[in-house]
């Protein structure tokens, strides 16, 4: 097969698409019929703090990363309603998957995408200032309805963050995957290799795992410094999971 059919990316319907009833629209947009590309693998999250971390950790300790950990988690569009705050999470498939869905997209800005690309989805976003206490504004978030991931190494870390193989067909897959041959579990912000009270278990032998996330957690439990954090692997794992693990 081509390898170019596995070309794979990450696609976000954010709180404020689905607020706004947007679902049906943004998904018609993406659909295989405009695009060529297919489903590999879709969910809907209820997104814990720690998977927004992952995600946006490129702009931790920015002024307006509390901001985006609210957007994401669905705090900003549902203050008084948890238990509507899910994002629906899509991996596209096929030749120029990170291409073709940027395109559709728009620019990140939405005030940019309505004046460069009309009609994109993100024309439909808008702009909200970040403010403090005193009602300064000190920078804005950028509330644009969907996320795409901009390149084939960014596509590959979100993938791995939002999805388990379990959750693609064996044979859309894009990534090596490797059978756990320990116990893994999760406590208090520690891994640990038996299981303890309050505990919870991330990988049991023949559980199947991305390869990347069984080699950090190896190099964690064998003491060396691993090449992406603990929460980055442990995170897709807790997803819908019961929130006094977050």
């Amino acid at each position: 097969m081509d390898p170019r059919e596995f070309e794979q990316t990450l696609v976000l319907i954010k709180p404020d698409a689905l607020k706004n009833s947007l679902t049906g629209y943004v998904l018609s947009q993406l659909s295989e019929f405009h695009t060529g590309l297919r489903f590999a693998g879709a969910k809907i999250v209820h997104v814990s703090r720690m998977l927004a971390e992952e995600h946006y950790a490129e702009h931790r300790g920015k002024v307006f990363f509390q901001s985006l950990l609210d957007y994401i988690m669905g705090c900003s569009h549902y203050p008084d309603e948890p238990w509507k705050r899910r994002v629906i999470a899509l991996v596209y498939q096929g030749h120029h998957a990170i291409q073709k869905i940027r395109a559709i997209s728009g620019p990140t800005n939405p005030h940019e995408a309505r004046v460069k690309k009309p009609g994109c989805i993100r024309a439909l976003g808008t702009v909200v200032p970040i403010k403090d206490a005193a009602g300064t504004v000190l920078d804005e978030r950028m509330d644009n309805l969907i996320h795409a991931s901009a390149t084939v190494a960014d596509a590959e870390r979100e993938i791995k963050l939002w999805f388990k193989p379990s959750d693609i067909p064996p044979l859309m897959r894009a990534y090596p995957t490797e059978i756990s041959q320990e116990h893994y579990y999760f406590k208090e912000n520690k891994l640990l290799l038996q299981h303890e009270p309050e505990s919870v278990c991330l990988l049991a032998p023949g559980n199947v795992a991305w390869a990347s996330d069984l080699a950090v957690l190896r190099a964690i439990a064998s003491g060396k410094t691993p090449s992406a954090t603990l929460q980055s692997v442990v995170a897709k794992y807790l997803i819908n999971e019961d929130v006094r693990y977050y």
